[in-house]
């Protein structure tokens, strides 16, 4: 298969595993993706399965056309990518392998040794060179071994990428990419986020037209949409809004209760329900659904003084992979002893920002009127967020939403006529409340005051504690004349005055009507009537103080000398800071930056 007039893919399809790494199903088969570099030097990227070393050595001798490689690049010596090493050498003698050093470790515990005479060890930063294609090597230790090294091929722009970015089924399957791929990278690498975050930020800095992994797809178009869920996954931020709701019944009793609450749940403007039943479900689909949605309800029956053991395993899957950042409901059954809840409550609480929802539901064994009153609780509270973006359900006069002002961080947005603008202030105060009046104070340099002076409206986002830094990349670093800030999202609702407010991390939000204007200087500050107020939910407001300590992302000081952005955490690396320098991520000057 011709993926470039130099880049040649070489894998298989297999279509007779039926759990990969011996527990994940994939009814649609595995590829076990090897490619070759035609150049002056001749490279192989990775080998593949062990079941396949005769149609892998053909489709080589095929793209070959009587060549000798030169080279074999390992990247990742997991067996279904190594697996071949030693046929390899054995098929091509003159060949030499190209890997990390820890990769060379893991080969002589495989093969028995390490091929010292026929090796080249490379590091972070090396480049080998076959002709036109320069190979710059990435390290990716634990994305998903320790040994992983990705390769850019800077000649076609070509990042070779080892697991990440892969998914499960065989290439000649006609399926859809994104929840196979979740489900792979929820299951084989989702213990990484923190390696996975250090990948892209290395990512970042290359010119990548396609991304070529070792299982799944080759990637070509709209990488930005890869990289991005690359990012959620990674970040344990949410993808999507929805409850799942997982459980186990031993006589149907529990079952029926899940039943009944997927309605209420729906009543209550639920966006989706998804319902699993462990016990009969695809675990790794259950979990991949956890990590994907917001909300989470575990129900299950005291079982032995402990829990059903589905469930504790499910639990098990969440806690292993950092599970984190979501709202979760639990509810209980037990006949005489109900102790499921507060077992699960323990599994949890190592685990970070994670929100135990009341009321915790117990049953007796079978459903009472008081359970019936619990769950319309229960219900109540996991969706009151999507109860107050509706437009017809939410109450439009809470003005406990001007609770939320504080010393905190805000997206002010407005629309010039043409399009939609967003930016992060920090100056809001509320000045009275008969009538409602709160004054809102915007650099002039900003192009959100030039449209709210034209306009006379606009709308104050409170952002909460589960704002992540990509919010304040969205909205504080780039300016709204030359960019949309919207143009990626995907849920788009709107005030009463026509205007947005945002439909995640937010905590409140409230619709002004400029009223007077006051001339700062540098800025502008607009005192307004509230014309509109919804609280979303009770989320604490994210404050400067807790951007700083916990948002921003922390500059890597070690062995490093420069200068750091205080807004965005930018490093600019040089003895001396020029005076006119300008920080490329959020734009701020010199003034703003420390040294590290």
């Amino acid at each position: 298969m011709e993926i470039t007039n130099t880049i040649k893919y070489v894998g298989v399809n297999d279509h007779q595993v039926d759990l990969f790494e011996g527990q994940y199903k994939v009814p649609n088969g595995m590829s076990y993706n090897s490619y070759v570099i035609l150049d002056d030097k001749i490279a192989v990227m990775d080998t593949v399965d062990q079941h396949f070393t005769h149609e892998w050595l053909d489709n080589l001798e095929n793209v070959l056309e009587g060549k000798k490689p030169d080279y074999l690049i390992v990247q990742h010596m997991e067996p279904d990518h190594s697996a071949n090493i030693a046929s390899f050498m054995k098929t091509y003698d003159k060949a030499v392998i190209v890997s990390s050093e820890k990769a060379f470790m893991m080969m002589s515990n495989y093969f028995g040794t390490d091929y010292s005479d026929r090796h080249i060890i490379i590091k972070e930063g090396d480049i080998l060179s076959l002709g036109k294609h320069e190979l710059h090597f990435v390290a990716a230790p634990m994305v998903h071994w320790p040994e992983v090294m990705l390769t850019y091929d800077a000649y076609e722009r070509a990042l070779f990428s080892a697991d990440a970015f892969g998914k499960f089924g065989a290439l000649d399957v006609n399926e859809d990419w994104l929840d196979e791929a979740r489900r792979y990278y929820i299951g084989i690498v989702g213990k990484y986020g923190a390696q996975v975050q250090a990948l892209l930020k290395k990512a970042a800095g290359l010119d990548i037209s396609m991304i070529l992994p070792l299982h799944g797809p080759f990637l070509y178009k709209n990488l930005g949409y890869y990289i991005d869920l690359y990012k959620t996954w990674s970040s344990y931020d949410v993808e999507k809004d929805g409850v799942v709701i997982c459980y186990t019944s031993v006589y149907g009793h529990t079952k029926t209760a899940v039943e009944k609450l997927v309605d209420k749940l729906k009543s209550c403007n639920a966006p989706e329900v998804k319902v699993y039943d462990l016990a009969r479900s695809d675990m790794s689909a259950a979990v991949a659904d956890a990590f994907a949605y917001n909300k989470l309800i575990l129900a299950t029956t005291t079982y032995n003084a402990d829990i059903y053991p589905f469930m504790k395993e499910f639990i098990n899957h969440l806690t292993e992979r950092n599970f984190q950042n979501r709202k979760i409901g639990l509810i209980e059954n037990g006949s005489w002893a109900p102790l499921a809840a507060k077992t699960m409550k323990e599994m949890l609480s190592k685990q970070k920002n994670l929100t135990i929802v009341e009321p915790t539901v117990t049953i007796k064994s079978s459903l009472s009127p008081e359970n019936d009153e619990q769950f319309d609780k229960l219900s109540a509270a996991m969706c009151v967020d999507y109860v107050a973006r509706d437009e017809n359900k939410a109450n439009k006069n809470d003005m406990k939403a001007l609770f939320s002002i504080g010393y905190g961080l805000y997206v002010v947005t407005s629309n010039d006529g043409k399009k939609d603008n967003g930016l992060i202030v920090n100056t809001v105060v509320q000045l009275t409340d008969n009538p409602f009046r709160v004054m809102v104070s915007i650099n002039k340099d900003n192009y959100s005051h030039h449209i709210i002076k034209q306009t006379g409206i606009m709308n104050v986002n409170c952002l909460n504690t589960e704002a992540p830094f990509k919010v304040f990349e969205q909205f504080g670093f780039q300016s709204g004349r030359n960019t949309d800030k919207f143009k990626n999202e995907k849920e788009i609702l709107r005030s009463d005055n026509g205007l947005i407010f945002l439909s995640h991390y937010i905590n409140a939000f409230f619709s002004l009507k400029v009223e007077d204007y006051k001339d700062l200087g540098t800025h502008g500050m607009f005192i307004c009537s509230v014309t509109e107020a919804r609280v979303i939910n009770n989320v604490e407001t994210m404050t400067y103080t807790y951007y700083q300590k916990n948002v921003k992302p922390k500059p890597e000081a070690q062995g490093r000398k420069g200068f750091v952005c205080k807004v965005c955490g930018y490093v600019y690396e040089g003895d001396t800071l020029p005076d006119d320098f300008i920080c490329p991520l959020c734009k701020h000057g010199a003034n703003d930056f420390e040294p590290l």
